[in-house]
């Protein structure tokens, strides 16, 4: 069991915010907040020129109006020469806290040591849109860049005016200001003296060029490493409050099913239970997870239920249930497809289908939720805490103001905690009680009403030349998502087109989108086509492919793969397969093993090429594409959302398989880093070529051309017979 702790500690901090402020407004917190910090420079986006203000911490800038127009105070150095850093970003595993507090680090020329990053706090962090989409190092990191800049520049200004002496013989070095000609040097405590100096961030700030860098572009250690190893860092399961409640909450047997009629009186007689019933909303708090559990148990429910969608019909359903028209997002249309396939030589039709697969993250969904004087301050594991605040204050009908989320560093996420559902049932329990309330979900709420990539139906038809040149391609995508659907060979003639569809299933976004199984698609199409033609798989893309980064990391991983070298050993094959998402470019080949006899097909070793321009942490990038290509074995063999009628069959680990040991290749990573590129995110394209390559080398070793994501969940012979 892991030691629970008080859940007024904000996570990573060298202090601590007071219970009294867990409530307070962002404009008294922000200003207190930095009280404790001692005072000293605030850096802020701003409209007027601040340059020159000085202020004591008390009449500091109204931060409240500074983030209504989406601006805030982004860095803080104080007195004890600590520099705090603000963002509404989140860390769920992808190493943020530390890249983001190396590119600071890098422009204060100071060591990564001094920072200290504040995260996902509503009331402490400027407002941002979520942790999503590899946008945390493209966006955040150049915003933290040019705030850091900003501030080493007023810090010189700053010293040669205390110095009284021409800036130019001034440099700032391992966090101090040093005066060349007499080696003089003053902290960045020293030089603030407890004062904010407030100062617009122009887009014109001088940064450090990439290279020239000496943190960032560095392996530095995952700054909080030792308190993950040790247990002392507190997952929301791991919080608590004085006086605090154990929620739970009554669930359906089924997607579509409603409450019919509900007998509480057991759980209602049993002593310290406080049940709660609202609606079709039937939760209950107890002073013990045990007794919460025990209460749930005990309450009668009868349920009226709908005929649902089944995994045996849903790839019909999609088909016959998507929306009319055209135009969805990722849609596209160039040149004439019906003339580009009569020019062909030879054309290809396919019919590609993906299962719903769960995000399975380590850590459940859990939230703490605590009122005071009508404010609410939530503890969650989110991605998006500003999201989850909107969803909190529309709930209660209360201002955002009143309601704080903080988010501390949470247990993987891949798309998948981009709502607060748990937070909204712990804030409806606190309310109703009238004292805090934990609710953590069990496994089998988190496999059941969380969300799941979504399952899709995808229609390709094609034409090629006998020498290998595209004519035509039409590409129908129903119901799995537009990310990733344009391909990036060159057709002249392209007819692509996402159809949404109402999904019996919830469903969301997945690590890699929609990319996932586009690319899947896409890529099996391409090795067919290729085979079709009588050439090899890698010179019929780079044929067809002008893209250079994408052209890149296929020759980077064919030939650290080898490809072309030898032929693969008898029933073995060899794959590949890549593609680009959210600006990183990565290809896969993969060798397999197929057992002619039983069918079993094991992956013996894959090569992933990764590029994402300028790399800011070599190793800890290698740790994301690793995930990546561990996760994405999954969904290429095994992973399936098994359901029957609206109810989930396989909700727990025991019964949805994931990745083991036992099923992991040797993998080899080559990363291409780009300093002439801006730096890109990393936590989703690598693992869009897994699946492909995968697919493409069983096809090599055995000629059987699979085309259902999972491709082998109970080994090639079953798959051979399933539709």
């Amino acid at each position: 069991m892991k030691e629970e702790s008080d859940a007024d500690t904000q996570q990573n901090q060298e202090q601590q915010v007071p219970a009294s402020e867990t409530n307070s407004g962002f404009s008294n917190s922000r200003r207190r907040f930095f009280k404790l910090l001692g005072g000293g420079i605030a850096v802020t986006f701003v409209l007027q020129d601040a340059f020159a203000l000085l202020s004591e911490p008390e009449n500091a800038l109204d931060f409240r109006r500074a983030s209504s127009r989406e601006v805030g105070a982004w860095l803080h150095i104080g007195e004890n020469d600590v520099i705090t850093v603000y963002t509404g970003k989140v860390e769920v595993g992808q190493n943020i806290r530390t890249s983001l507090a190396q590119v600071v680090a890098e422009e204060l020329h100071t060591p990564v040591a001094s920072i200290n990053m504040v995260m996902g706090d509503t009331d402490l962090t400027p407002y941002d849109a979520g942790t999503f989409g590899s946008r945390t190092t493209p966006s955040m990191g150049p915003q933290l860049r040019k705030a850091a800049a900003t501030a080493r520049t007023m810090l010189l200004d700053m010293a040669a005016q205390q110095w009284k002496t021409d800036k130019s013989a001034l440099k700032v070095a391992d966090g101090k200001v040093i005066n060349t000609k007499n080696n003089k040097a003053l902290s960045f405590g020293e030089i603030t003296k407890g004062k904010q100096l407030l100062k617009e961030v122009s887009e014109s700030t001088s940064l450090t060029p990439t290279d020239k860098w000496q943190i960032a572009g560095t392996s530095v250690p995952k700054v909080n490493g030792r308190d993950l190893i040790t247990g002392r860092h507190k997952f929301v399961s791991d919080l608590k409050q004085p006086g605090m409640l154990y929620g739970k909450v009554l669930r359906a047997p089924a997607f579509g099913a409603s409450l019919a009629s509900v007998d509480l009186s057991a759980a209602e007689a049993m002593p310290g239970v406080v049940v709660v019933h609202e609606g079709d909303f039937v939760g209950v708090a107890a002073p013990d997870a045990q007794t919460a559990t025990k209460a749930l148990e005990s309450i009668k429910a009868q349920w009226n239920k709908t005929q649902q969608p089944s995994r045996s019909n849903i790839f019909d359903y999609l088909k016959k249930n998507a929306s009319e028209g055209r135009g969805g997002r990722g849609s596209t249309e160039k040149g004439n497809v019906a003339q580009g396939m009569a020019a062909a030589d030879k054309k290809l039709e396919a019919t590609y289908n993906i299962d719903y697969i769960a995000h399975a993250p380590m850590e459940p969904r859990a939230a703490l939720a605590k009122w005071e004087n009508d404010k609410l301050t939530v503890w969650t594991g989110t991605q998006r805490p500003f999201g989850v605040q909107d969803e909190l204050a529309d709930k209660f009908k209360i201002p955002k103001e009143k309601v704080r989320v903080i988010m501390p560093d949470t247990g993987s996420a891949y798309g998948g905690k981009h709502s607060g559902e748990a937070a909204v049932e712990a804030a409806r329990l606190a309310k109703a009680t009238q004292k805090p309330v934990k609710l953590v979900w069990t496994r089998e709420e988190e496999f059941t009403w969380a969300y799941f990539r979504p399952a899709g139906v995808i229609e390709v038809s094609s034409g090629v030349m006998n020498d290998g040149t595209l004519t035509s391609w039409e590409f129908h995508n129903y119901n799995s998502g537009g990310s990733g659907i344009r391909t990036p060979y060159e057709v002249p003639d392209q007819q692509i087109q996402y159809h949404p569809v109402e999904s019996p299933l919830r469903q969301g976004s997945y690590r890699g989108l929609a990319s996932t199984a586009n690319i899947f698609a896409l890529e099996s199409q391409m090795d067919d086509l290729a085979h079709l033609v009588n050439m090899d798989p890698l010179e019929f893309r780079l044929k067809n492919l002008q893209e250079p980064r994408l052209r890149a990391v296929f020759e980077a991983a064919a030939k650290a793969f080898g490809w072309g070298k030898s032929k693969p050993a008898p029933n073995h094959g060899y794959g590949i397969g890549g593609g680009t998402e959210k600006g990183g470019f990565t290809a896969t080949c993969a060798e397999v093993a197929v057992d002619p006899g039983s069918g079993e097909v094991k992956v013996l070793r894959t090569t992933t090429a990764f590029e994402c321009g300028a790399i800011i942490n070599p190793e800890h990038l290698e740790n994301q594409i690793l995930g990546s290509v561990v996760q994405g074995l999954g969904g290429a063999l095994f992973e399936a959302v098994d359901f029957e009628n609206g109810k989930i069959l396989n909700p727990h680990f025991a019964q949805y398989r994931v990745p083991r040991f036992k099923d992991t290749p040797i993998v080899e990573i080559v990363t291409l880093n780009r300093k002439d590129l801006p730096s890109s995110g990393a936590g989703e394209a690598p693992i869009v070529g897994i699946a492909p390559a995968i697919r493409n080398a069983i096809a090599n070793a055995t000629s059987v051309r699979l085309k259902t994501l999972p491709l082998v969940p109970d080994g090639l012979k079953a798959s051979v017979g399933a539709p």
